[in-house]
């Protein structure tokens, strides 16, 4: 099945021929760019406007891939006409298509997406949405046909879901994935609700934008998810693709710089500026660790949580006999693993316990039964858990990375990493999800981990050592 654009001759040129022309007069403004590898940027920021406004801004950046190599592109883009919560959204059609022609779905990519982060798929959200469309054709003019992409629309999330997409999105882009964030920046005027300085359409209204702007595109090139977070909530910029942004932020691993490569607004030509939006071309050098071969299988997620679920019961009902398994392990399973195993009211979802192992032991699901029966029983924060309980409860799994150490608190990504803390024997760690669920920055995070340990709120700042690893996430 094939996804054709819907806003071919619309919102670019309708034919081939006009795309390539409309291109070669942006290049002679921005020509070509050799790729520098392995340094390439991988990272791209690009405007979603039509091609009249934001075209050549977009290629700004776009160029800077010309000829990188990429075998896939994961676009990720705002819904702006469809409601859309807690999940990303994938094209059920094997391609998409423009009058360049068409680009193969990702399917492979998109399925182990799937084990780790919430998926929905749904060709009317996508053709009905122009921000992941818009970018397809450019993609074809840098790279050629020889990548598939992976399109994803979104709208908000919870901080669950979003810190499992978050990780989802850190663990599978690899070196050879070239990730596309669409956005423009700010929208002013009264149709969009939106007029902090005024109507009158003034030069000075374009400056204090822009001078805002350059607040959001601070906080971007800094990596600072939690300041581009808290500008876009005090500030009420109307920033249409804040979600793809904050959730590429969170992702990046460590050293990741975007820079800032063009900004302009659709007022600039007739400098009327009553109404206008604005758009900003960013690239950036992401080096992901690529660390997809951790990525457990549906198989291998289902039987674990059985394993948890049958270990919890039989400790709760049959405290201290020896539990035994049900069924022969798959091979993934019986890979020795640290894993935490995480209990939740199903209604309120508050934590009724969770314990578990950071080291590589033995192989996971024993850790998984060991784990889910302490959990249930031994966590000192909780009392035991009753057999009428067992109903009300949701088994959430943790499959760990080994811990590494890290030379700086700066160096842990929110979302991405959990941590442990060590300090004059005092010893603490939080799971990956814990910051994302409390809304924490990581001065925060770190307080409280370090009071988690026994320590003072600021005991962190100096003479405490850090480990950070990854987590498989996945629950009921």
């Amino acid at each position: 099945m094939n996804l054709e654009s819907t806003i071919a001759g619309l919102w670019y040129p309708g034919t081939a021929p006009e795309i390539r022309a409309m291109a070669d007069a942006w290049k002679r403004t921005f020509p070509d760019v050799a790729p520098t590898a392995p340094k390439r940027p991988n990272v791209l920021i690009l405007p979603h406007a039509g091609w009249a406004y934001s075209g050549e801004i977009a290629w700004a950046a776009v160029r800077t891939v010309v000829g990188g190599g990429f075998r896939r592109v994961v676009v990720l883009a705002p819904s702006h006409r469809a409601w859309i919560e807690n999940r990303l959204v994938a094209p059920v059609a094997d391609t998409v298509s423009t009058p360049l022609g068409a680009i193969a779905v990702d399917r492979d990519w998109l399925d182990r997406l799937s084990l780790v982060a919430p998926v929905e798929k749904s060709d009317s959200i996508h053709r009905n949405e122009h921000s992941a469309q818009i970018e397809y054709p450019l993609l074809q003019l840098a790279l050629g046909d020889a990548f598939k992409i992976v399109p994803l629309v979104m709208g908000g999330f919870g901080a669950d879901q979003f810190g499992m997409c978050v990780r989802a999105l850190s663990r599978l882009m690899d070196a050879e994935t070239l990730l596309v964030i669409s956005s423009d920046f700010t929208h002013y005027g009264e149709d969009f609700s939106y007029t902090p300085f005024g109507t009158g359409g003034g030069e000075d209204i374009r400056e204090k934008i822009a001078a805002r702007d350059a607040e959001a595109l601070s906080s971007i090139c800094k990596c600072d998810a939690a300041g581009f977070a808290s500008f876009v909530k005090e500030s009420g910029a109307t920033i249409c693709g804040y979600v793809p942004i904050e959730l590429a932020l969170r992702a990046f691993p460590p050293n990741t710089a975007p820079s800032l490569v063009r900004y302009a607004t659709s007022g600039d030509a007739d400098r009327d500026f009553r109404r206008f939006v604005c758009y900003a071309a960013v690239t950036a050098y992401a080096d992901w660790p690529g660390d997809t071969a951790m990525v457990l299988d549906a198989q291998t997620r289902n039987f674990l949580l059985r394993v948890a679920r049958q270990s919890l019961e039989h400790a709760v009902k049959s405290p201290g006999a020896r539990f035994g398994l049900s069924e022969p392990p798959p091979a993934a399973a019986l890979a020795k693993m640290g894993a935490f195993v995480t209990l939740n009211d199903k209604t309120t979802g508050r934590l009724r316990g969770c314990i578990g192992e950071i080291l590589p032991m033995r192989p996971l699901v024993e850790a998984v039964a060991a784990r889910a029966a302490d959990a249930a029983l031994n966590d000192s924060r909780f009392n035991p858990v009753s057999e009428h309980e067992l109903d009300s409860l949701r088994v959430e799994i943790s499959a760990l990375t080994p811990p590494k150490p890290v030379a700086s608190w700066r160096e842990i990504v929110l979302g991405r990493d959990g941590m442990a803390l060590e300090k004059n024997g005092h010893f603490a760690v939080f799971l990956p999800q814990v910051a994302p669920e409390q809304g924490w920055d990581l001065p925060t995070t770190l307080s409280y981990l370090a009071q988690k340990a026994g320590l003072s709120p600021d005991d962190w700042r100096d003479g405490a050592a850090f480990e950070t690893f990854r987590a498989e996430v996945f629950h009921e």
